[in-house]
């Protein structure tokens, strides 16, 4: 695994158009430099230019290098990829006239790009390491001859530059704080609509499961109801066999207890009873789904703490709700041999339950996909269970969130707003 290469994220593709658009500014570079010296300036220094636009060079050929290694390409590589280049620019603007190069636009460049794909905070970095450099080149500068003769006196010219500057510092102002937040919007609508496609093909995976549970309990219906006729039949004959009728008498509550769970399942799917959708008070609601999974799971050591104001407030006795508080429970059960552990609270505007348990705690696998994909923690488990469970609660608004427990096991917490489950 650790052999195969990494996902070409957006930086390291915005890093490979930084390394073509450098070999491009270098080659323009390196031939106005040339034009210039040849055609209009004689005297101009072009050996110290020549030494940092090669060593820009060799710059861009150890990013190239860097670019296709199988490592992640950061937010903080692409910025200080961006201050070389603002280093190179000055350098060059250096011994060609400082401000006055009417190349000393170029700063914005950077800039964009920051502001484009960084976070804002490296946007406004970028400004002040551009603006402090064209305001350095406004003291330190080796001056080209004879440029200032079109210009009028030198006093007039020194207006022209610092209006220049001027300038600079709006544009790069607006460039480091708008564009830097459009680009920020953007990107957020791109992880909305990433998010939304995920819901939709996990709404997929629930619709399925959905259509196949509704079928299962129809099919299922027949057969339970001939168990149950069966059993009851046969603890009349054995009523002389204490011992036999009582086993009787607990398959036949199983039974009975799989034809309510099958019924729920209807309801929740739209096929409602008559005594669906009741109001009941919030605790006495927890403590019937309690009771109700210790029906099915005799053996397994369940405690149950309440906590909250008192009268608790009266909800909707949801049924899916009741159905995900179940599955989750069934597999705190089946992860963990020393019992389940738990904990409902609630106050005026929010419920929360934690179930815990003492098992072998999640995998990163786990804890990085659980309600979003299937995902089994269970031999033979085919990992239905969470993503149902996760579809049900955004239902109301709610979420389920995993996370292992200190000494061992794990502890499944969830979130509703009372506001989508109290009765009015």
């Amino acid at each position: 695994m650790d052999d195969l290469p990494l996902p070409d994220s957006a930086q390291r593709r915005n890093l490979r158009r930084l390394v073509a658009l450098r070999w491009v500014a270098l080659a323009v570079m390196a031939i106005t430099v040339a034009a210039v010296r040849a055609v209009y300036i004689e005297s101009l220094e072009i050996a110290p230019i020549g030494w940092i636009i090669t060593v820009a060079a060799a710059l861009n050929v150890w990013t190239s290098w860097r670019v296709r290694q199988p490592r992640q390409v950061p937010d903080s590589a692409v910025f200080f990829q961006l201050l070389a280049d603002t280093a190179v620019l000055t350098g060059v603007l250096y011994f060609t006239g400082g401000w006055s190069n009417p190349f000393v636009s170029l700063f914005l460049l950077p800039l964009v790009i920051a502001a484009t794909v960084l976070p804002q905070r490296h946007a406004w970095a970028m400004a002040a390491a551009t603006l402090g450099a064209y305001t350095l080149l406004g003291f330190w500068n080796v001056p080209l001859p004879h440029v200032h003769h079109d210009h009028g006196d030198s006093s007039e010219f020194g207006t022209h530059v610092v209006g220049m500057w001027v300038s600079f510092v709006l544009s790069a102002g607006v460039i480091a704080y708008f564009v830097a937040r459009m680009a920020a919007t953007l990107r957020e609508r791109d992880r909305e609509l990433a998010s939304a496609r995920e819901r939709a093909l996990r709404d997929q995976h629930v619709l399925v499961l959905g259509t196949l549970a509704a079928g299962a309990a129809h099919q299922l219906g027949t057969p339970l109801a001939t168990m149950a006729v069966m059993l009851r039949e046969l603890e009349h004959d054995v009523a002389d066999d204490p011992d036999l009728a009582t086993e009787l008498g607990r398959i036949r509550e199983q039974v009975d207890a799989c034809k309510t769970i099958i019924s729920d399942m209807l309801a929740g799917a739209g096929q409602a009873r008559s005594e669906g959708g009741r109001a009941e008070a919030l605790d006495r609601f927890l403590e019937g789904t309690v009771d109700s999974w210790r029906m099915l799971r005799p053996g397994v050591d369940l405690a149950l703490r309440l906590d909250g104001p008192t009268p608790a407030p009266r909800i909707l006795a949801e049924r899916t709700l009741a159905h995900t508080l179940v599955t989750l429970l069934d597999n705190a059960a089946d992860a963990s041999t020393e019992g389940v552990e738990m904990v409902g609270s609630w106050t005026a505007e929010r419920l929360t339950v934690e179930i815990r348990d003492r098992g072998a705690g999640l995998t990163a696998a786990v804890l990085a996909h659980v309600g979003r994909q299937p995902i089994s923690t269970k031999s033979g488990g085919h990992g239905v269970g969470l993503l149902i469970a996760n579809a049900a609660l955004e239902r109301f608004g709610g979420r389920v969130t995993l996370t292992n427990r200190d000494g061992g096991g794990a502890a499944t917490r969830i979130e509703l707003p009372l506001r989508a489950l109290t009765a009015a």
